[in-house]
């Protein structure tokens, strides 16, 4: 799935460290907690190691029931569930929502896995 990365700060717009992406997929919160782990597959989990969900090579991010619960088109452009426009992930790692007010900021990091962190509450 190439989702191999080196550490990567997630940022908010302010640009407070708010979490982090490991290069062995670990994703910490903003006090370096441990909140969960998306594999090279794209699996996703939990804290507790338990499975709860996918990033699919087409973009696609389901939840452990198999669930749609987003897109992430290549553009960037984030879709939930229902194809309601959530916001984007450009190409500089800026991620913005709806209104198209910037988020935070994540560089060197899938387009995917930085919607699962900003948009989608598989981690939390």
């Amino acid at each position: 799935m190439g989702l191999h990365i080196q550490a990567q700060d997630v940022r908010n717009s302010q640009n407070a460290q708010v979490g982090k992406i490991e290069s062995n997929g670990t994703v910490r919160d903003g006090n370096n907690k441990q909140i969960g782990k998306i594999e090279s597959d794209g699996t996703i989990r939990d804290s507790d190691n338990r499975y709860v969900g996918k990033i699919s090579d087409d973009g696609t991010i389901r939840d452990s029931n198999n669930s749609l619960i987003g897109i992430v088109e290549k553009d960037g452009t984030v879709r939930n569930r229902n194809n309601t426009y959530m916001g984007k992930v450009e190409n500089d790692g800026t991620v913005r929502d709806s209104y198209n007010r910037q988020l935070g900021k994540v560089r060197g990091v899938s387009k995917q896995k930085a919607a699962v962190f900003f948009f989608f509450n598989l981690l939390r």
